[in-house]
């Protein structure tokens, strides 16, 4: 009904006030949601110590690494101000989350900052994303630049993104940089560091593999692919510094992922990825309450977590500016033979 009696559909500014009434924080459901989070990925990990069988184990290890991927949407939510923001405790507390999540504050708040309010803009899309190339720029890059940019956006590099977009982009490189600026990059590499060699010389690499190692590089893999897929899909918008705005960046270079209320869970609501580029203040909770109440959040571009679609998107490497559209290399190799 409320949709009927709007002739035009809300655009600019106005579709972005319209999303402020679902930016607020509901204190007691902000802290139910980070202890009882912390809470199941305690017992998850302590079931991987408990002597069952190794399925079992292995069980407890997945489970473990889809919480710490919830963690890390509470974490991302506070760094927003989105939950929290108030509480010097749970600054405190998220910092310390932040470095278990090898996602230092400093690092983090100043990449993730640069990527909402440059997303899809060709040039700048790159810091806190994964880096986007024209395909004329592409076809006329050196081959030691095209190698560097298809290496960044490697199925084997969101594979293993523990070591290449957490360890080393989020902490190894920043650090290098400006190391009085990002020194807490430094302290989660020492504490990694020594939480690997504690817990292997004291209860040995099966504990370490299953109770560590395993649970962080899952993460750190799905993680690493929400990074991707949000902004690299088949039906993603990319734009000129002339052709951008904040809120055609978000509806869209900003997908909405499809997913089973299960993995909704897990991921925080984080599929609403729309709605969240629009508003980065509203809580993850609040995502879908601020898509069903407004009409223009209805429809999306969307993706998921299907294996042939996920293909598809790994398979986008360059934008095409005359087709509008992101491509794959076969494409790229043709326009060079014409």
């Amino acid at each position: 009904m409320r949709a009927a009696t709007r002739k035009l559909p809300r655009s600019g500014k106005e579709l972005i006030l319209s999303t402020r009434e679902f930016a607020s924080d509901d204190t007691l459901r902000s802290w139910w949601c980070v202890w009882s989070t912390i809470g199941l990925l305690a017992a998850a990990l302590a079931g991987t110590l408990a002597p069952l069988p190794l399925l079992a184990t292995l069980a407890c290890s997945v489970v473990a690494g889809l919480l710490t991927v919830r963690l890390f949407v509470l974490f991302h939510d506070h760094q927003h101000r989105a939950i929290l923001h108030r509480s010097r405790f749970a600054s405190a507390l998220m910092w310390c989350v932040g470095l278990h999540l090898l996602s230092p504050s400093s690092v983090w708040r100043s990449s993730h900052d640069h990527h909402h309010k440059h997303n899809s803009r060709l040039g700048g899309a790159h810091i806190g994303s994964f880096p986007v190339m024209t395909k004329a720029q592409y076809l006329r890059s050196s081959r030691r630049d095209r190698f560097r940019y298809l290496l960044a956006r490697h199925p084997l590099t969101i594979l293993f993104g523990y070591f290449t977009v957490f360890l080393s982009g989020m902490c190894v490189q920043p650090f290098l940089r400006e190391p009085r600026e990002h020194f807490d990059g430094l302290v989660a590499i020492l504490l990694h560091a020594t939480v690997a060699v504690l817990v292997t010389w004291f209860l040995g690499w099966q504990v370490f593999l299953f109770t560590v190692f395993l649970p962080q590089f899952l993460a750190s893999a799905l993680g690493s692919y929400l990074f991707y897929a949000q902004h690299n899909f088949p039906t993603v918008t990319f734009h000129s510094r002339g052709g951008w705005a904040y809120e055609i960046a978000a509806m869209e270079s900003s997908s909405f992922l499809r997913t089973g209320p299960l993995m909704a869970w897990f991921t925080g609501n984080i599929g609403y990825h729309h709605v969240h580029h629009l508003n980065a203040r509203i809580p993850f909770y609040r995502l879908p309450e601020a898509k069903e109440a407004i009409p223009e959040l209805w429809r999306p571009k969307t993706t998921s977590l299907r294996p042939m679609e996920m293909v598809r998107c790994l398979r986008l490497k360059v934008w095409d500016g005359d087709a509008k559209r992101m491509v794959g290399l076969a494409e790229c190799r043709t326009r060079r033979a014409g």
